[in-house]
């Protein structure tokens, strides 16, 4: 059976932080409430993500993969990661802040958690006036210093706190502290894992436990990054109906592309899935003169043995364009 761009199922995640913008922001089909995270494409162990869309609608990333192989995922990508996806595509809607967060390397995570580490990058979306997000230190500091503010529950007032706004980027690599604030509604790309570390959460108590939510300060003090970076923003140009680069990491990379009329892509020389996430507006692509439509709060995986396709906006739109 030909492969053909694929669509998935969103699986929702209720947090005691989430709100409604994925409903009604991005369409998405969900009934629960404080829905948090919306997993757009996912190879992780228990929410694998199933297609939605023609032919091959119900089997799940996993079963894919295990079938087409490298006609899929890029015979180079197969011959690194077998029959694990290395990427997992979220939505997150930040109705109050999250916890504040560190994630390890791949050589901890693997060691620790049989995982891969979590590299990841936010692309927000939607942005409440004077919401903001941190994103690192705002002072040096060492495991020493660092740990006498956190035992006097001071660890708020040594973290880099930036004001957001659409169409912002950032990177955030494993040992960077960082934490989305309320009001934030974002795309985030990351390796495939679901290892976090929790520095601080407010004192918030979980609903369904009664309990305050676990912390993993010993973990994360042996993960943290403590230099203090420049910037925290990714700068990028927004030249029309071209890739704009965003963020490449040695774990992704991640293209702008705003559209204002119909573009040509050919992946011949890219030796990988592609995939599509709108954040605006409302697109088409054509693959073998056959369409497929793409809103916004849509992802769509584009299997590696496809070359040739045409992106065809039915109003202006923005998409990030994701590869390995």
């Amino acid at each position: 059976m030909p492969l053909y761009p694929l669509k998935f199922n969103p699986i929702p995640k209720t947090k005691l932080w989430g709100g409604n913008k994925l409903i009604h922001k991005l369409n998405k089909p969900f009934q629960e409430e404080n829905i948090g995270e919306s997993w757009e494409i996912s190879d992780v162990k228990n929410n694998e993500t199933t297609v939605s869309n023609g032919s091959l609608s119900g089997k799940t990333l996993k079963e894919l993969i295990n079938y087409y192989k490298g006609e899929l995922v890029g015979q180079g990508v197969y011959k690194q990661f077998g029959n694990k996806f290395p990427l997992l595509i979220k939505f997150i809607d930040a109705k109050t802040p999250l916890s504040i967060q560190v994630h390890p390397h791949d050589n901890i995570a693997k060691e620790l958690h049989d995982s891969f580490g979590k590299n990841e990058m936010w692309y927000i979306i939607d942005a409440d006036n004077n919401a903001d997000i941190i994103v690192g230190f705002n002072r040096q500091l060492d495991k020493t210093s660092y740990s006498k503010y956190l035992e006097n529950n001071n660890v708020l007032k040594v973290l880099n706190s930036v004001k957001t706004k659409t169409g912002d980027a950032f990177n955030i690599p494993t040992g960077r502290v960082h934490a989305i604030g309320a009001g934030v509604l974002l795309a985030e790309i990351q390796q495939t894992s679901d290892v976090t570390y929790r520095i601080y959460d407010y004192g918030r108590v979980d609903k369904t436990t009664g309990e305050t939510r676990e912390l993993h300060n010993d973990l994360a003090l042996d993960v943290l990054d403590f230099d203090v970076q420049d910037t925290c923003k990714t700068d990028y140009l927004k030249e029309s109906n071209v890739s704009n680069k965003l963020i490449h990491t040695a774990y992704f990379r991640t293209n702008f592309i705003n559209l204002t009329k119909s573009i040509q892509k050919d992946y011949s020389e890219t030796d990988s899935f592609v995939i599509y996430i709108c954040t605006e507006g409302v697109l088409e692509i054509t693959v073998n003169n056959v369409n497929y439509s793409l809103s916004k709060g849509e992802s769509i995986l584009i299997p590696a043995n496809i070359n040739q396709l045409k992106l065809t906006p039915q109003k202006k739109s923005k998409i990030l364009e994701v590869y390995y």
